[in-house]
């Protein structure tokens, strides 16, 4: 209950660059958990507005990634992932063919860390700041 109700602290630059983002690009913010918590999260984050859609799932893997570009129509080679874990942002990305930047966190869960393969046709960026994707889009 109290997770339900903890405020969201966003990453320094998320807000400004979500703005400068969402002006010019489709944003859909992809994330897995509870679907009753995340979105819980997603509204008090301030910055739903700035989504045309937002997609809770229980895993981010390879089939959910190719799910989400069915459903929503997403081209392989137009499409970024934007995340911190490898695991469940970058690789899997990357392995549906799409294109991600990886933004580290200090604060990253340990189970979602590990190496980055880029095995498919997908652009890697390694970004240090999220307000660097401004510089890329």
């Amino acid at each position: 209950h109290d997770i339900l109700l903890q405020p969201v602290e966003l990453i320094e630059g998320v807000p400004q660059t979500l703005e400068y983002l969402a002006a010019r690009h489709e944003l859909i913010l992809f994330t897995k958990g509870d679907p009753q918590e995340q979105r819980a999260k997603i509204e008090r984050s301030g910055v739903d507005h700035l989504f045309e859609h937002a997609v809770v799932v229980r895993e981010k893997d390879v089939e959910a990634y190719l799910a989400l570009a069915s459903a929503r129509s997403l081209s392989a080679e137009k499409t970024w992932m934007v995340g911190n874990s490898p695991k469940s942002d970058i690789n899997p990305s990357l392995a549906a063919g799409w294109n991600a930047a990886f933004v580290p966190h200090e604060r990253t869960w340990g189970l979602e860390k590990m190496d980055i393969h880029n095995p498919g046709p997908g652009r890697l960026l390694m970004l240090s700041a999220f307000a660097d994707l401004t510089d890329h889009f």
